[in-house]
């Protein structure tokens, strides 16, 4: 089993900047890509950013050149620096991480953008 734990949501202002963490813990070594999903009312969820273990990195066309997603391997963490965002950035982000016959999920954190 492996438990993801994310902090870093809130409130910003269009044009401003968040960074979510999440720290994984239990069978670490199991563990290949780790990424950002999001989902918005009334929308599917979707992949934000995911980065391999060997640190090959995927975005989405939404987010590139705007949010950077980063791993520390010897921390168990992924971080993902949100840049320039966006109304439409607004959703639940959920941190993932994927063995070879699981996926797993942190509990969500709440990202909103307004004025």
């Amino acid at each position: 089993q492996v438990q993801l734990v994310e902090s870093g949501g809130g409130l910003v202002q269009p044009g401003g900047s968040l960074r979510l963490s999440c720290v994984a813990s239990g069978i670490i070594f199991s563990i290949n890509d780790m990424g950002w999903y999001r989902q918005a009312p009334g929308k599917q969820r979707e992949l934000v950013a995911v980065i391999t273990s060997a640190g090959s990195t995927n975005y989405a066309d939404s987010v590139k050149g705007r949010f950077t997603i980063f791993r520390d391997n010897a921390k168990n963490t992924v971080d993902l620096q949100m840049n320039s965002l966006k109304p439409e950035d607004t959703a639940v982000y959920y941190c993932n991480a994927n063995s070879a016959r699981y996926a797993y999920w942190g509990q969500g954190t709440q990202v909103t953008v307004s004025s």
